[in-house]
């Protein structure tokens, strides 16, 4: 009787885990076209900045893509999280000392190394605070700049050369030793803000209301079509939009940090039945609170 051996099949729970290393490959290729001297300074920073914004699209899908399909693991997050460290790390610091940095060689470089390093860092924290036990109002907020939000605050300044380019600017001035210092002291500044602890709130916590629904997804759709038209302009927008947006997350977090009860989801939900009810009660207590009536005296 002879017995035949199963040959394993091939299914789609190895996909995730692909996505993120086509992602490295992605980023690397980045550093590639950034430092190839044959093509011009703007042939070099757009298409480096094209494959990085890939990339991050790649690894911002394996690990949905890896709860979709039911094949997260163990390696698979020690891949996603090498990857981050390579192509928000590593790779917008050759990007940026390749087209920006080159004509300050010593300061540039220290520079790079400085953000690579915090991005390092700033990633090994998240990792680290995965095992700590938080308040529930924590887990809607970062501690310091998450990692795709400094690669995209380290490449901010090829991105507004290339748009003042196109508007028809000289840039020669960025080949100026001020101008390189400017860029370094941006990088330092991104730097010290990925290693902070200045709390930022997750985009995807935000909440809509029913009525904002439609203006968001129009405002999203406007938003899509000019990262077509206008990639440059986009990437400026959503830097000085991050940027706004830190003060109100400190705002909010100190206020939960005070009233960490007000995050508690059964009181939230008993604060919008006893609405529910007042307003059935008193379905006029708006209008005539606005119009300032009162009560007739008896």
């Amino acid at each position: 009787m002879t017995t035949t051996l199963k040959r394993p099949r091939l299914t789609l729970r190895f996909l995730p885990s692909g996505m993120t290393v086509a992602a490295i490959c992605l980023g690397l290729t980045a550093v590639k076209y950034a430092q190839d001297t044959s093509l011009s300074v703007q042939n070099r920073a757009t298409w480096a900045m094209a494959l990085l914004v890939l990339a991050a699209v790649l690894d911002a899908l394996d690990g949905r893509m890896a709860r979709v399909l039911n094949a997260t693991s163990r390696m698979g997050q020690e891949i996603d999280s090498l990857a981050d460290a390579v192509n928000f790390g590593v790779v917008p610091a050759f990007i940026v000392y390749a087209i920006l940095l080159e004509n300050l060689p010593r300061v540039g470089w220290l520079v790079v190394l400085l953000y690579a390093v915090c991005i390092v860092l700033r990633l090994a924290r998240y990792n680290a605070l995965l095992d700590v036990d938080q308040p529930a109002f924590a887990n809607n907020y970062f501690m310091g700049m998450p990692a795709p939000a400094g690669a995209v605050g380290a490449i901010g300044p090829i991105a507004l050369k290339l748009q003042l380019a196109q508007w028809g600017f000289d840039d020669s001035s960025w080949n100026t030793e001020w101008a390189t210092w400017l860029v370094s002291l941006w990088i330092v500044g991104v730097s010290l803000l990925v290693v902070s602890r200045i709390p930022m709130r997750k985009v995807h916590t935000f909440s809509v209301s029913p009525n904002m629904v439609a203006p968001v997804l129009a405002v999203l759709a406007i938003g899509v079509a000019s990262a077509f038209i206008f990639p440059y302009l986009t990437i400026i927008v959503i830097i000085v939009a991050y940027v706004v947006h830190i003060p109100f997350a400190v705002r909010s977090w100190r206020w939960f940090t005070k009233h960490p009860e007000a995050w508690d989801p059964k009181a939230r939900q008993r604060r919008i039945q006893r609405r529910q009810i007042r307003r059935a009660q008193q379905p006029h207590r708006r209008s005539v609170a606005r119009l300032g009536l009162r009560r007739p005296q008896r």
